[in-house]
């Protein structure tokens, strides 16, 4: 058994005494683990930090094997933002998701796309927002995508404010103001009427972490990745200072 794939890392853990097991997100193989022999030697480890790039080879005597990975470094995202503690517990909590949330050898070609995405404006002023749209994406390649398009008690794509934690369905201001306490906010910029600001970024977090949460951890009981809840605590820390700041 044997392929060649572009792929992520995700994650990469101890092995014996010199070994890594690695799970990369190949483009069209999915979440797929395999042994590195010498993985945890000086110059193979760097290779496998979470969000490097790499074109993969694995091979296995039958299909149901770990196998072993041969791989070639081809893009560290990491090195690009090494300075940036944001940023890069982004990065980490998009390798974190995708590791945890990704059944293992299944094709999920639009996650890499949408994980792709996500790093190639990684080093930009949209990131965080564009880390939402990440786990969104995700959301909706795993079977659970939300429905923002317009309102589920009327019909119409006006005034949308909230979304219902049950459903996924997007809610109107007037239709769910009586049910407000019970409903998670809806950031306008994922529908196109607003700008990404640090409080709309959190609120988008929020919401994709709750359908993360309820559809694809807690079903298996994992808990939220504890990347993702770093990478959320310093965006709030950020906000903080900012909003404290502006005062």
């Amino acid at each position: 058994m044997e392929w060649t794939d572009d792929a992520f890392v995700l994650a990469a853990r101890p092995h014996g005494e010199n070994a890594l097991i690695v799970s990369l997100l190949a483009r069209t193989h999915g979440r797929h683990a395999g042994l590195v022999q010498g993985g945890l030697s000086r110059g193979k480890r760097p290779m496998f930090e979470a969000g490097n790039r790499v074109t993969a080879t694995w091979r296995a005597r039958l299909s149901e094997h770990l196998g072993t990975w041969q791989c070639e470094l081809a893009d560290t995202p990491s090195a690009r933002i090494i300075d940036d503690p944001e940023r890069l517990a982004a990065l980490a909590a998009a390798a974190a998701v995708a590791d945890q949330a990704l059944p293992e050898r299944e094709p999920h070609p639009r996650a890499y796309d949408g994980l792709l995405a996500f790093i190639g404006v990684l080093d930009s002023d949209v990131f965080a927002a564009a880390y939402v749209g990440w786990e969104l994406g995700l959301l909706a390649e795993l079977g659970y995508g939300l429905d923002l398009s317009q309102c589920a008690a009327t019909g119409t794509n006006d005034d949308l404010a909230y979304v219902s934690p049950r459903t996924g369905k997007a809610v109107s201001l007037s239709a769910g103001e009586p049910y407000r306490e019970r409903l998670l906010p809806l950031p306008a910029f994922l529908i196109g009427r607003g700008e990404a600001g640090p409080e709309q970024v959190l609120a988008g977090l929020a919401l994709t972490g709750h359908f993360l949460e309820r559809h694809a951890f807690a079903p298996h009981n994992r808990p939220i990745p504890a990347s993702r809840t770093r990478f959320v605590d310093r965006l709030q820390r950020s906000a903080t200072i900012s909003s404290t700041a502006s005062t």
